[in-house]
């Protein structure tokens, strides 16, 4: 027997991945799965929701200090086409899950049941991680790429400020 890692151990225990009875038919075990795919979503989806507003941040970050399109995918709607078919892809992945389970319980029926508490749990964990890979690449590039744009940022503010104290100066003699 393996140890798993804490938090792995805490998402088998949650009340999201446990199983209160023994599941025993194809359409309890499918039952089971349906019962978790909105709040697998929702978990999923928070995900997406906040990994698209860091690329938006750092998109329109890059856009206005180093005047660059970096982290924008074009045109909009291929950012939501991608979101949809993503979408689609995470529960097509999801329902493997139960399918995968459903050939676990013909060929070991006694380990049916941790390997869905376990199965879901990974599961979540992996699309969590997919899904905020996008804003940890983008962010990291734009981090990297405001850095090396930085001494261009504070000239252009530098020469700002002074623009701005040479015209009060002007007008005050004025």
């Amino acid at each position: 027997m393996f140890s798993q890692p804490p938090l792995l151990s805490r998402i088998t225990a949650s009340a999201l991945c446990q199983r209160g009875t023994r599941i025993s038919t194809a359409w309890q075990t499918i039952g089971w799965w349906e019962s978790r795919r909105v709040a697998f979503n929702l978990i999923v989806g928070s995900a997406g929701v906040l990994s698209s507003l860091i690329v938006g941040i750092v998109a329109l970050g890059s856009s206005f200090l180093v005047d660059s399109d970096f982290g924008t995918p074009g045109s909009p709607f291929v950012a939501v086409f991608a979101v949809m078919i993503y979408a689609v892809m995470a529960n097509v992945c999801y329902t493997a899950g139960w399918v995968a389970e459903l050939g676990i319980r013909k060929a070991w029926p006694e380990e049916a049941d941790r390997f869905a508490t376990l199965t879901l749990a990974l599961g979540i964990v992996f699309a969590v991680l997919l899904t905020l890979s996008p804003a940890v690449l983008v962010g990291a590039f734009g981090l990297f790429r405001l850095v090396g744009h930085l001494p261009e940022v504070v000239h252009s503010v530098y020469r700002l400020n002074s623009d701005i104290h040479r015209l009060f100066r002007s007008e005050a003699i004025v």
